[in-house]
């Protein structure tokens, strides 16, 4: 089995879905649903078009299992992507909502819209890694940052060396460090073009 082979998970779960087993959703739903919702609501700040993106990207996954390309990567992957495009569509279509602005002031609204994508796309991404990252890493951010341990009460409070809270601690934040740095929507990968 080569090395960039999905796993057994990711593969049976689009086989289940290709077959329309229904038990197949709900069990994806399960799994990334919580996922979906937050990166969403994290975008747009609105905890009903939240809801709308949810349903909209599982409706999706639903109508189109065979849009899963596992050569890209995980379906946590792919579930997260079109969660993005979804998510900056409607801000996209709620930026263009008609305001009778004059050319101008559409241009700046323009320019202020993408700087809002660009700071929803970078907050919504460290959201992702933070939840993808393996638990140590993340239980030593959350102690550091969310609790203002420092690196002494983090080892302490994990049970570990303060030069394993450290590297915990380093590794988490160059995870971390890669949400801004990543390409923006409109540079996904070969095969994720398709529209939601």
């Amino acid at each position: 089995m080569p090395n960039n082979a999905p796993p057994r998970w990711d593969r049976k779960m689009q086989q289940r879905l290709a077959r329309g087993e229904a038990a197949a959703l709900g069990e994806l739903y399960d799994r990334f649903a919580s996922l979906v919702h937050s990166q969403a609501h994290r975008m747009l700040d609105d905890e009903t078009a939240a809801d709308l993106v949810t349903r909209e990207v599982f409706g999706y996954v639903w109508e189109n299992p065979d849009a899963y390309d596992p050569k890209q990567g995980s379906m946590r992957s792919w579930v997260a992507r079109l969660t993005h495009r979804q998510s900056v569509r409607r801000l996209r279509e709620e930026d263009s909502l008609p305001g009778g602005t004059d050319e101008e002031t559409g241009a700046a609204a323009g320019a202020g819209l993408e700087e809002r994508v660009r700071r929803a796309t970078a907050a919504a991404r460290a959201d992702y890694i933070v939840a993808s990252m393996p638990a140590p890493l993340r239980a030593a951010l959350e102690l550091a940052y969310m609790q203002r341990r420092d690196y002494r009460q983090t080892a302490a409070d994990l049970g570990v060396t303060e030069d394993e809270a450290r590297r915990r601690l380093r590794l988490g934040l160059q995870l971390l460090s890669t949400a801004h740095t990543r390409p923006l929507e409109g540079s996904s990968p070969p095969g994720y073009g398709r529209p939601l």
